[in-house]
């Protein structure tokens, strides 16, 4: 049996996937879980899903939505482009597809509508883009964006008094849940840290590679972790989300 390995948001940073799981030493054996926003940031957004495509021919690969990859559903699908998108990534996203026939198009779009708003494992590990808010879990949550949008569960998982135990009344219902639950969304960098940070059994595996920071990814098992370099640094002549 192979590892599972869980990867934090890419943005459209192909050379830093690449070089990630060379210094992983990823096998077809391995089970690889991605957090969500594939795009906008580097220049490679559409080369990223070519890559995650062709991988996912040759292994087992669970695919989570981001907010990145909602907005770009809407302007794949639709050719809408929101103006907060287009300033905060999407504009590289466009210019990536810039010669890219439509039937491939077609196939990134079949892609994205294919995406998970979460996942559950078979040992209660819950993975998802950025979290949820109700204390019954995502599959009762009012308004599907919290998937790839809420904060509250790792602000709450972050500061956390550790004196209250779980057997409280204190402790926070949806934190119990699940064993474990992945996110991304909020770059680590927001604290100063360029690894994965915990809160509680919440682990934040965004190490903001959209901007300053490295691509990640981390063995559920282990909690060993591997990591690109910056992706400044592979990209040198580039600004990312900055």
């Amino acid at each position: 049996m192979g590892r599972t390995l869980v990867i934090g948001d890419i943005h459209g940073g192909l050379k830093g996937l690449v070089q990630l799981f060379e210094r992983a030493e990823v096998t077809k054996d391995d089970k690889l879980i991605f957090l969500g926003d594939y795009v906008d940031g580097w220049s490679e957004s559409a080369q990223v899903i070519n890559y995650l495509m062709q991988l996912e021919e040759n292994q087992q690969c669970i695919f989570i939505k981001g907010n990145h990859d909602a907005w770009c559903i809407d302007w794949l699908d639709k050719g809408i482009i929101d103006d907060v998108w287009f300033v905060h990534g999407g504009k590289s996203t466009i210019e990536s597809y810039k010669n890219m026939p439509d039937p491939v198009k077609q196939k990134h779009l079949n892609f994205f509508e294919r995406l998970k708003d979460y996942y559950v494992d078979e040992h209660n590990n819950l993975f998802i883009h950025a979290g949820f808010s109700s204390m019954h879990g995502p599959e009762k949550e009012r308004y599907s964006s919290n998937y790839s949008w809420d904060r509250t569960l790792w602000e709450m998982a972050l500061t956390m008094d550790q004196r209250i135990k779980k057997d409280s009344v204190l402790y926070p219902k949806r934190l119990l849940l699940y064993h474990e639950i992945y996110i991304g969304h909020t770059p680590t960098l927001y604290y100063n840290m360029y690894v994965p940070m915990q809160g509680c059994n919440v682990w934040n595996i965004d190490t903001g590679a959209a901007f300053t920071g490295k691509l990640t990814c981390l063995d559920i098992e282990t909690k060993d972790f591997w990591q690109s370099d910056t992706l400044q640094s592979l990209y040198p002549n580039e600004k990312g989300r900055n």
